[in-house]
Parts: C-alpha cells; structure tokens; sequence
C-alpha cells in the first residue's frame, strides 16, 4: 500500500524550520552516502571534488570485468587502496549524531553505501551497520572467497607485490566491497529491505539516490509508510517522495535532526 505521504513534498526545507511531526516518529533508518563522510576527508564520486568527477578514467577501478581483465586496472586499483583516506580517517559530527540516535534507542538500522568503516568507528554498534556495499577493511578472494584483513595484503604491496594473488589458491584478490557488475550480498540486501519496510523515518543522507538497489530504498520505505527525509547538497531523484529535503552541510542538519527526534541535543 502507498504511503499517505507519498509525493506529499514539504520541499526544500532549513535546519531552522524542521517539520514539527519529527519528534512523534518511532523507530529511525537511515541510508548514508558518500557525502556524510567527506567532511572526514574522504572525497565523494560525483562531487564538484570528486573521484569521477576529476578523472572519469577512474571508474574503471570500480568495474568488476575491467578489474578481472586488465592487470594494470588492478595495480592501479592496489595502489589506490594502499593509498585511501581511511586508513586516517576520523569520524566526524554526522556520524557521531548517527551514534546518539542510537543511544536515544531511536535508531532501527543505518544501511550505508560507504566502505571505509567510519560508522563503527565512531561508536555505532556494529549489528546495526548493513554495509550494503561492503568494506575496504577486508580483502577477498574471486575464485575461493577467502577473506584477510587488508592490512595484510597492503604490507604485500608495500613489499613489492603489485597485484597480490590469493595465498591460498592463487586467485585474483579484490577488496571486499560491492563493484559495478557485481552482485550484492543476498543476506545484507535483505536485512537493509527490512530495516526500510520497518521504520517510521527513512533518512537518506549525503547520498545521490542514483546508485540501485540502495537508492530504492526510499521507495520501500514510503510505500511501507515511512515518513522520508532527504539530506543532501544536490537534488535527486527521489526528492519528489519526500516529506522534507534539505540542503544545507550535513555536519549541521544531522545534528539537529537527531535532536528533534529524540528530544535531546545531540
């Protein structure tokens, strides 16, 4: 059945004028993107800043037949890993509110399209965190699935190993997150559908809403009768079935989001 909101826009929305019907809503899923993580130093994808944005070329890295196909993709790809942001990283304000939801007992999952960990870190309880398009902490191997933390292969790379194979059976080794052309986790996806069709708020934050299955979530969530909240610097395709979009920088707008929800400053 449609959610009464459905198409039910408030339009763009500022942080001083948040809906007056945040502090009635339940349970809280939130979807995030990209952009909760830049104020980290983590640049986005399609960003003015980003990874795509300053060199096409690189999305290459992201396709899984290129990867398996061309050695020089996946020696460019170990060498992009050895030197990502989040090996640094910190958490910042955005996830740190995420944590406070949680703590409030407001929080029903958060489905995150971002690989680098930061959520954990900050405090979230891991069982709480659908890594909807995996980690960068992990490395797995394509043709017998074996897993080893990342740290360890980087230390192969450093050593001189361009393209690592797999120890154990000599397969091609990838970081284990979700590429184009690759299939996502069946349980995962189930778990993030789930955590859409039973919240009372679906909140999409720093997030395209372009990349499927993750941006059809909203969907779900409105037809199952969620309210939805749309946080993000550029429009989307999803900003039509919201209740609420706002634009203003996501270290700011979560924080107040988490306190009109739970009634506590965040």
């Amino acid at each position: 059945m449609a959610s009464p909101y459905f198409g039910a826009t408030l339009g763009v929305m500022s942080v001083s004028t948040l809906p007056d019907w945040l502090p009635k809503v339940g349970s809280v899923t939130v979807l995030c993107g990209a952009g909760i993580s830049t104020d980290s130093g983590i640049p986005d994808f399609r960003g003015p800043n980003g990874v795509w944005t300053k060199d096409p070329a690189a999305a290459k890295l992201f396709t899984l037949d290129n990867y398996v196909a061309d050695r020089e993709v996946r020696v460019r790809a170990w060498g992009n890993r050895r030197d990502h942001a989040a090996w640094t990283a910190e958490p910042n304000t955005g996830h740190r509110a995420l944590v406070h939801l949680e703590r409030a007992g407001r929080l029903r999952a958060i489905v995150t399209q971002n690989i680098d960990g930061l959520q954990q870190k900050a405090g979230s309880d891991p069982e709480k965190v659908l890594e909807i398009h995996g980690t960068i902490w992990t490395v797995e191997c394509l043709s017998c699935h074996d897993r080893t933390p990342m740290p360890d292969v980087l230390a192969r790379v450093d050593a001189g190993e361009a393209d690592p194979p797999c120890l154990r059976c000599g397969g091609i080794l990838k970081s284990a997150t979700i590429s184009f052309g690759q299939s996502l986790d069946p349980v995962v996806l189930r778990a993030c559908q789930q955590a859409a069709k039973g919240c009372d708020l679906f909140l999409a934050v720093g997030t395209s809403l372009t990349v499927q299955p993750a941006a059809g979530l909203v969907e779900v969530a409105a037809y199952a009768g969620a309210r939805v909240v749309i946080v993000n610097a550029d429009p989307t395709p999803y900003d039509l079935m919201a209740d609420a979009v706002l634009r203003e920088p996501i270290g700011a707008v979560l924080p107040a989001l988490v306190a009109a929800v739970s009634g506590v400053p965040s």
